[in-house]
């Protein structure tokens, strides 16, 4: 069974700034200070393109954990995917498209996931995993898309 959830973040940025903020591993790193997140392995700065890997290693929950990601699509400006292809999920895929605005533009991550361990892991999943990752994914929309960002 796949958790899913969307994030909408309307940003003063022109779409191609804000897609490639997305993509960039240092700003990644920016966002996710408290985690102590490092990246460790694939591409580990800069930003990262169609086919490549990025492996993080974080703290979550007080559990060192281990997820290595890979661009699946990419069509600039408009959207990326990345997947996890080794991690704590049974499967993670998170979809990024990026839309203009008059003001600026509009970022809509599109999360899907799924935990392991069966009927425990769907449990965790909704009554703990679903909010704890849309407040992640929604905090680092905020942070990507500049000070004068609203999360919707």
């Amino acid at each position: 069974m796949t958790v899913s959830f969307e994030c909408r973040t309307k940003s003063p940025l022109p779409a191609e700034q804000l897609f490639d903020r997305a993509r960039s591993i240092d700003l990644h790193l920016d966002s996710q200070q408290k985690a102590r997140e490092r990246a460790i392995g694939g591409v580990t700065r800069g930003l990262i393109g169609e086919g490549q890997e990025v492996t993080w290693r974080a703290k979550h929950f007080g559990v060192p954990l281990t997820m290595t990601s890979r661009i699946t699509s990419l069509d600039f400006p408009r959207s990326f995917t990345d997947e996890q292809v080794k991690g704590p999920f049974t499967s993670f895929r998170h979809v990024h498209e990026f839309s203009p605005t008059a003001t600026g533009s509009i970022m809509m991550d599109r999360v899907e996931f799924s935990a392991p361990l069966g009927v425990l892991g769907r449990a965790v999943e909704r009554l703990f995993l679903a909010g704890y990752l849309e407040r992640l994914i929604r905090a680092r929309g905020t942070f990507l898309a500049g000070s004068a960002a609203d999360s919707l």
